[in-house]
């Protein structure tokens, strides 16, 4: 798996993870663990980030994250004070970040919003918008539009407006309309057989000081091509 550096300044990089990576490890893994992490692979590339966030020994320098199998552009820190900043902005849903996405099905609505709480569906490891007897039900809002039909599919671009956990997966799957290869929240039968799941975080747009904007994209996997082609 090929991590690529997008974006590099004194105060943050900018990285390109691809899909079946970790972010980070757990506590419980702890040092036995033999999967590595894009934090194993930062540390060694910017040391100085072992210092740098709210967890160090955890998750150095994550200020957000991807699922493991997402893949998509990601913002590192080098810094305290620029970690403080990043984690300002995301807070106050002043980065905007778009996703694509292959759906099942054709969604009618050209653009929508999804506005629904999700919570931990109790005794699993599955989020849920049926939050009756959930646990850690907190508010969520997505909004998404169609780029293009491919078949009987839709690619859509997502901007998820909260970071909850599986949010995009799981609104997107609440409509009807599943990601394509989401083992968790995806149709049991589906024609395509992908080897990941179709979601990417392809751009983030922000201001890294203020009174400048900067939009960051990185570059459509070859494998999420070869996909779309198959279905064309």
């Amino acid at each position: 798996m090929e991590i690529k550096v997008v974006y590099e300044d004194k105060n943050f990089v900018a990285v390109s993870k691809p899909a079946g990576l970790l972010v980070h490890g757990t506590l419980s893994s702890g040092k036995s663990r033999d999967e590595e992490t894009l934090v194993d692979w930062l540390i060694e590339r910017f040391p100085e980030i072992k210092n740098v966030g709210d967890d160090t020994k955890i998750r150095p320098g994550i200020v957000h994250r991807l699922d493991k199998d997402t893949s998509g552009i990601i913002l590192i820190p080098r810094n305290q004070e620029y970690f403080n900043y990043l984690k300002s902005l995301f807070q106050r849903h002043d980065i905007k970040k778009t996703y694509l996405a292959l759906v099942n099905g054709h969604v009618l609505s050209q653009e929508g919003t999804i506005s629904k709480p999700i919570g931990l569906k109790s005794g699993t490891i599955k989020h849920t918008v049926n939050v009756k007897g959930a646990k850690m039900v907190k508010p969520a809002e997505t909004e998404y539009k169609v780029k293009k039909y491919i078949g009987n599919y839709t690619l859509l671009g997502v901007s998820p407006k909260t970071g909850r956990t599986h949010q995009i997966r799981v609104h997107l799957a609440s409509i009807g309309h599943p990601i394509v290869g989401d083992k968790i929240y995806g149709k049991k039968e589906e024609s395509l057989k992908p080897s990941r799941l179709f979601l990417h975080a392809d751009s983030l747009e922000f201001s890294p000081e203020p009174n400048k904007n900067l939009k960051l994209s990185v570059d459509f996997p070859e494998e999420l091509q070869e996909i779309l082609k198959s279905v064309t």
